[in-house]
């Protein structure tokens, strides 16, 4: 038999161990052959090698977990341990998508981000749908790197509909690409953590990784290339058919969306919901549905979208209730 002692250094142990140790105990559950105690600041674990090792990994994944969600529920450790059935081991097996920049080790940091990442192997269009600060943008820039990196495809494209200046972006200062700067900035952000500066720059003006407006796109036909939609709440119906009918021979495509977020005039519907409800039971078509769980912005980002999806499902419920509803139609 073999122990290990883990230390908790700079780790709120409430948060951690949970009420009356409850996450330690659903951990001691899943591994009935190793012994698991918690005193104190430090956690040992008794029992053979190979589960001691599993067991310190998962440990580890939990407190990034903490240090990154500020929080740690058994819900949490649960989905660790077994994520849609999947034992934790196989789930977490040649995680990481990409290695970026300066020892950057990009890889999924939640069960649903995981959920991604395995839509996008399994399928050729997929739909990441969450709030803002769950990663879906920064996991689907992630995916299309690796791809580009393993020669699956031979260019990346990426595009978002230009709606805070209406598509119409000649108005505005400056060439194509400093038009559109202030809309693409979170996808430069990412693709800077994860491709080398000068590389990127030749990326772009060879067009192996090319960013364009939405608009830019009609007519085209999409072939060995992975294709990120980002902000696709913000397309119109005719917009989004448009894009989904780029796809072109040896294609990937992530959608990525917030329903929440939606930022067209009032009277104009989100082509990305009907989009949603047409293509549901379409075969090869992925959809992975994030929420506050995901979250990896500062932790407060969670307390907030939490706030007001509470606010959003009270109004819902007091406008189902109202006795003069009319019924749908």
């Amino acid at each position: 038999m073999v122990e290990k002692v883990i230390t908790l250094e700079n780790v709120p142990l409430a948060e951690f161990l949970g009420q009356a140790n409850e996450n330690i105990r659903q951990l001691a559950q899943a591994f009935p052959q190793s012994k698991i105690i918690s005193r104190g600041n430090e956690i040992r674990i008794q029992g053979g090698a190979p589960e001691i090792l599993r067991i310190n990994n998962l440990i580890n994944l939990l407190l990034e977990h903490v240090d990154r969600f500020g929080h740690l529920t058994p819900e949490n450790v649960k989905d660790y341990l077994d994520v849609e059935g999947v034992p934790f081991e196989e789930a977490n097996r040649d995680q990481v998508i990409v290695f970026g920049n300066k020892g950057l080790v990009i890889k999924p940091k939640s069960p649903n981000q995981r959920k991604l990442v395995e839509a996008a192997v399994k399928n050729d269009l997929v739909f990441a749908l969450g709030p803002a600060g769950t990663g879906k943008t920064y996991i689907a820039v992630a995916l299309a790197v690796r791809a580009l990196k393993n020669r699956e495809v031979k260019r990346i494209i990426i595009t978002r509909p230009a709606v805070e200046a209406g598509e119409n972006l000649g108005f505005l200062p400056g060439d194509l690409q400093e038009k559109l700067d202030p809309y693409l900035r979170p996808i430069y952000d990412a693709l800077q953590d994860m491709v080398p500066p000068e590389k990127l720059k030749y990326y772009q003006e060879t067009r192996v990784i090319e960013i364009a407006p939405l608009a830019y796109m009609r007519g085209r036909t999409l072939h060995d290339a992975f294709v990120l939609l980002d902000e696709a709440q913000n397309t119109t119906s005719e917009q989004i058919k448009m894009f989904l009918t780029r796809m072109g021979p040896n294609s990937k495509v992530i959608i990525t969306g917030d329903q929440t977020q939606v930022d067209l005039p009032v009277r104009q519907k989100s082509g990305l919901s009907e989009a949603l409800r047409i293509l549901k039971d379409v075969k090869g078509i992925g959809i992975v549905n994030l929420s506050g769980k995901d979250v990896i912005r500062h932790k407060l980002v969670k307390a907030i979208i939490e706030a007001y999806e509470k606010n959003q499902a009270e109004k819902d419920q007091i406008k189902n209730e109202s006795p003069g509803r009319k019924s749908d139609r």
